[in-house]
């Protein structure tokens, strides 16, 4: 009777273990939703529409964009934790200002590194300032000076307590003036407050203003990372303008929520390391002025959670207040 019992022990366990491999092999039956927690026409949003338009290449399955903006960010992030995890739903833009910076500086109704699983990164984007073309400024030098004028200055920022609100809180301070930073929705939203003249300039990632510069209807002025960006590469850093200031960048990555099965992330990530691979892909990507800088799952959590600890020595270092 013991050997009949552990029999079927033995038979049950390897009876659910191969339910459990077959439902991850049979994994993806249906569309895989893409969540971009900022509005449509942003880097991060532009980046997911080019991950869907070559993914039908990649994966059997379709992966569907839907923007969720609003809240800075969190509530589309919020949404990704609450969902089932079973890997049709993916955040778009995990390791974004919202997940390495925010933390920092407020209470969120989740813990970013526990309610979500690291999937992969695919792009590093930096942060530059930007000013109409019509703009009396035309050095970093000149703005400062300009702003040392005035009560306050304002600029246009895609959410609140993001890298580049950071920033500029911290160049206001470098400067010597007041800085006052207005959030929106996204990036798509702070240029165009900066076209509509509603703020003195715009801290955006150079991909979200380019279209607007080779339009002629803004110009960067400093670009707030070690090295200049590519994508505007005749715009000199703010440390070669003569302000030691310098952020992480704006990090493009995903994540699912917390207890998704190994197989379905490793399945996943490998699908969008054939996508970062992808000579399309990356077309797109040059074309939208977005670096392809792909890391796979096990590099880039402990890559994020150096970030993390540095842009909070970075605030504590700094003195800024955003909340």
């Amino acid at each position: 009777m013991r050997i009949r019992v552990g029999t079927l022990t033995l038979f049950a366990i390897a009876l659910l273990c191969g339910i459990g491999m077959a439902s991850a092999a049979a994994f993806p039956e249906k569309p895989i939703n893409l969540i971009v927690p900022y509005g449509a026409g942003g880097s991060t949003d532009v980046m997911a529409r080019a991950i869907a338009t070559v993914s039908p290449k990649h994966f059997p399955q379709p992966l569907v964009v839907i923007n969720k903006p609003g809240g800075g960010g969190i509530p589309g992030r919020v949404d990704v934790v609450k969902s089932k995890p079973d890997g049709y739903t993916i955040l778009v833009g995990w390791g974004s200002g919202e997940d390495l910076t925010v933390p920092h500086q407020r209470p969120l109704p989740y813990d970013p590194f526990k309610a979500l699983e690291t999937l992969c990164r695919i792009s590093v984007h930096t942060h530059a300032l930007f000013v109409q073309t019509d703009s009396p400024h035309k050095s970093l030098k000149d703005l400062i000076a300009w702003a040392k004028t005035k009560e306050y200055v304002t600029s246009s920022v895609a959410t609140k307590g993001s890298g580049g609100d950071v920033g500029l809180h911290v160049f206001g301070k470098f400067g010597g003036f007041k800085m006052q930073t207005v959030p929106g929705a996204g990036g798509a939203e702070a240029v165009t407050r900066l076209m509509g003249g509603h703020v003195d300039m715009g801290v955006v990632h150079p991909s979200e203003g380019l279209p607007h510069v080779k339009a002629g209807r803004i110009r960067g002025l400093a670009v707030m990372f070690e090295t200049r960006d590519p994508a505007i590469p005749d715009v000199p850093t703010f440390r070669e303008s003569g302000l030691d200031l310098a952020t992480a960048g704006s990090v493009k990555g995903l994540a699912v929520p917390a207890g998704t099965p190994k197989e379905i992330i490793q399945y996943l990530a490998a699908g969008f390391k054939k996508i970062a691979d992808d000579p399309e892909f990356q077309k797109i990507m040059k074309d939208v002025g977005q670096p392809v800088l792909y890391m796979g799952p096990e590099e880039y959590k402990p890559w994020l959670l150096k970030a993390y600890d540095d842009y909070g020595k970075f605030i504590k270092l700094s003195g800024v207040e955003t909340k």
